[in-house]
């Protein structure tokens, strides 16, 4: 499971949800848990079900400490969909449920279980939850080096359990491109390979960070022909096979 831009919809709002899957996204995230009021959730479930019947997805479904989250599974059996689980921090609750699943890691108790979290056959894709993380923590959730440990174990968990890159959390300021542009540049700095949004006009930034640039693109391609080869060196570096993958890496994001 590689999507890059993931764009939450509420659950109660269903007049949106077709616009949402016509925006571009990679995946459409429908949203039963923060973006729903206790006394809709099961007018949520149900538009939800309904949608899901038709059109692939993700659900976020509540967290597995809630009255809601059995409810919430029943209504998706046999629907094409991907669960995202929020306090993701079980992994034997995750085995459990029946389908893909995306681990959203937003506990201090999932930071450290991250590496057997990733390990769950079901499990396709860890994500972070940088605000209910920061808040259990006490530390700024805009502060990179506050988080850095949680994005690093997050990357390191998905590599050695085979995962594409983990999914980076929201930026909140929507009308602020530079800011969003930034913390997508860092998150693939360290190694993430996607970003949840909350907003459509979030997804073209988000894309294009992610995005190599021409420069790295020219650079892989020599590297690539280089392989091919007998050459030993390009722009003074030896081409080995670590490279050479890092070289494909690139080319296999445009």
């Amino acid at each position: 499971m590689n999507a890059t831009t993931l764009l939450f919809v509420p659950g109660d709002r269903p007049e949106r949800f077709a616009k949402a899957a016509a925006a571009g996204a990679d995946l459409v995230v429908l949203d039963l848990e923060d973006a729903v009021a206790a006394d809709a959730k099961d007018a949520a479930r149900a538009n939800v079900a309904a949608w899901a019947a038709d059109h692939p997805c993700a659900v976020r479904i509540n967290s597995a400490d809630t009255a809601w989250f059995r409810a919430d599974l029943d209504a998706l059996t046999g629907k094409n969909v991907t669960i995202m689980v929020p306090k993701a921090d079980d992994p034997a609750v995750l085995a459990g449920i029946g389908g893909d699943v995306i681990a959203l890691i937003e506990t201090a108790r999932g930071v450290l279980r991250a590496p057997a979290i990733a390990d769950v056959p079901n499990v396709v894709r860890l994500a972070v939850g940088t605000f209910d993380l920061a808040a259990e923590l006490g530390v700024d959730p805009t502060d990179t080096q506050a988080l850095l440990p949680t994005r690093g174990a997050l990357v390191l968990a998905s590599a050695a359990a085979g995962l594409s890159g983990p999914i980076d959390g929201v930026t909140a300021a929507i009308d602020d491109a530079e800011r969003l542009t930034a913390d997508t540049a860092y998150a693939r700095r360290l190694g993430f390979a996607g970003k949840l949004c909350i907003h459509p006009r979030q997804l073209a930034p988000v894309s294009a960070a992610f995005r190599p640039s021409d420069a790295q693109i020219a650079w892989a391609r020599r590297i690539v022909d280089a392989a091919k080869g007998a050459v030993a060196q390009v722009d003074g570096e030896m081409v080995d096979k670590p490279v050479v993958d890092r070289a494909n890496a690139i080319l296999a994001r445009i």
